[in-house]
Formats: C-alpha cells, structure tokens, sequence
C-alpha cells in the first residue's frame, strides 16, 4: 500500500504540470462568446476578438493563475507553521485589515486618487504591523501568541467595518461588500505585474525554508534539535507569507477556501513533503482558480458571479467531505 502511495506522490507534480498547460492554454478562449484560434492568430487578430483575447482575457487568466498559487503556498505554509488544518493565508488578519482600508477609503471618498488597490495593500500592512508588533510586545515569536493575536484584530476590524458599513450611502456599501466577494477582474499589465511580483517574492522565500518547514510541522521543540533558527524561519515566513497574500488581497480581493482546501488536496495525493508540496500546492491552487474564474464568468453570462462565491461554494461541501471521510488532513 505504501509502494502505491509512493508511485500516485511521484506522478502527481507531472500531471499536475500538463494538467494546469491545458488549463491555461485553453479558458482564454472561453467566455460569453467563444473565441477560436483563427479570431486570435488569423487575420482577424487585430479585430475585437483578438482584441479581448489579448487584453482582457489572458492577464485575467495570468492574475487568477497567481492569485490561486500564491493563496494555496500561503496556506500551506501557514498549516505546517500552525500545525492547524483550519489555518488559512488570512489567519494573520490580513483580509479585515485590507478590506477595512477599503471600505475607509470609499467612505472618505480617497478611493478614485489612490485606488482600491493601494488602499488594500496599505491596510493590509497595518494589520501586518499591529500582529508582529502585539506579538513582539509579550517578548518573543511564539506560534500562539501571534494566532490569537491575528484572530483579535480580525474581530476588531471587522466590527469597524461593520460600523463604517452602517454610516456609508447606499452606493459605497454595495462597492464595499462586492469587493468583499472577490474578484479578478484583472484590466492591464500594472496590477498583473505587481501580483505577480509579490507572488514571486514570497515564493522564493517559502521554497527557500522548505526543509524548515519539514522540521516545524513536525514541532518546534524538534526542529530547534535539528538546527534550525526557529524564530528567524518562523519570522521570515510570515512575512513572507503575509506580504504575498496582501498583494493578493489588494488586487483580486479577499477570495476564500483556496488556501485551506488546496494543500489538503495536494498532501493527501502528492504527499507530506514540503519540498515537493511548495510545488505541487501552488499549482492545483492557480488551476483551481483559474477554472473558478471560468465558471463565474460564463454560468450565467453575460452577468458574472463574485469567483469568491465559486470558491465557497466548491471548498465548504469538499472540506466537510474531508472532516466526515475519517481521513487525516492536518
């Protein structure tokens, strides 16, 4: 049994790699109207079809792509760290903080000089700050300490986002709450580029600790006895971690259950080890995503659904799934 474990492990990253070039070689052709090779490489290429081929759907497709893999490392990092299967890329508060500089910013009425983007990110940061800095105050890096830390400022921001919700106009708290829903709604090359910076970075610096992260999902008692710089690894991750899901955050929104199911998926058919994990997660994530996005935008075209909603819909049944089949999933 273990043999048959081993071999679906070894041959789940290829199938993943080949799986995830179908996907994103073929979605930008879908849509409310279906786009064909001849509209996109043939004469009509500089007409409207091509047009939205290149413009619109691609970068959309590229942004989900990113979104799914940054939110998915993101997740798995922050489980093996945890050591919780309910742990997730926003455990951190880094969803309330973003979508509360949001929701401020259409209020006061910065929103159209700064961008829901910026506005985004630089909340996000200041949940980031406000967790390191509470967590430092008690005189260390402990795990506990900055979870609880992380959920309290969630609830805290949260409830003045309700407030600013309750005294906004009509108008600003529909912006606010289909912001909240998730999006990737991606026009242009500066917001692709920027997600794809931060994704990259804190990229890097996972697949950097990968073999820390071994050590600490196993204890941090039990990786201190093997070497590693326990509190350097644990700050470097956050940040990292962190980082990449504010950018995430600032450009597409807070899209839910990508970063819990996900690397549950990938452990339980690709194994345990985060030196393969760090590859595997993020590509089922960016695939997952891309084919959310997809479904949002052409099940009832030419309305589209939040992809967050998707998201949900998709990983809560799936999760129960996993909680009620007796499997073991941390």
């Amino acid at each position: 049994m273990d043999q048959i474990n081993s071999n679906k492990a070894k041959w789940f990253l290829p199938s993943l790699v080949a799986v995830g070039a179908v996907v994103l070689c073929a979605t930008p052709f879908v849509g409310m109207y279906d786009i064909s090779l001849t509209d996109v490489f043939g004469s009509a290429e500089s007409g409207v079809a091509g047009r939205i081929f290149w413009n619109l759907r691609v970068p959309r497709v590229v942004a989900a792509f990113l979104a799914g893999a940054a939110l998915s490392l993101g997740g798995m990092c922050f489980q093996s760290l945890f050591r919780n299967s309910l742990a997730t890329p926003y455990t951190l508060g880094v969803s309330s903080g973003a979508a509360l500089g949001v929701s401020l910013a259409l209020y006061v009425g910065v929103s159209a000089a700064l961008g829901a983007g910026a506005c985004a990110f630089a909340g996000a940061l200041v949940a980031i700050s406000l967790v390191y800095g509470l967590t430092h105050a008690r005189g260390g890096s402990s795990t506990a300490t900055m979870l609880l830390a992380g959920v309290a400022l969630s609830f805290t921001f949260s409830s003045l986002l309700l407030f600013i919700h309750y005294i906004s106009r009509v108008s600003d708290s529909f912006r606010m709450i289909r912001w909240l829903m998730g999006g990737v709604e991606v026009a242009g090359m500066k917001s692709l580029l920027s997600l794809g910076a931060f994704a990259l970075v804190g990229a890097v610096v996972v697949w950097w600790h990968t073999g820390d992260l071994n050590l600490l999902a196993v204890g941090e008692e039990f990786a201190a006895s093997r070497g590693a710089d326990v509190s350097r690894v644990k700050l470097r991750l956050f940040l990292a971690v962190s980082l990449m899901v504010a950018g995430v955050v600032a450009i597409c929104g807070p899209i839910g259950f990508v970063g819990m199911v996900c690397p549950h998926i990938c452990r339980l058919a690709g194994g345990r080890n985060h030196r393969r994990l760090a590859f595997t997660a993020p590509l089922f994530g960016g695939v997952f995503l891309v084919l959310c996005d997809t479904l949002a935008r052409t099940v009832i075209a030419p309305a589209e659904i939040p992809v967050g909603v998707v998201t949900a819909l998709l990983g809560g049944p799936f999760f129960l799934w996993l909680l009620l089949s007796r499997r073991r999933i941390s």
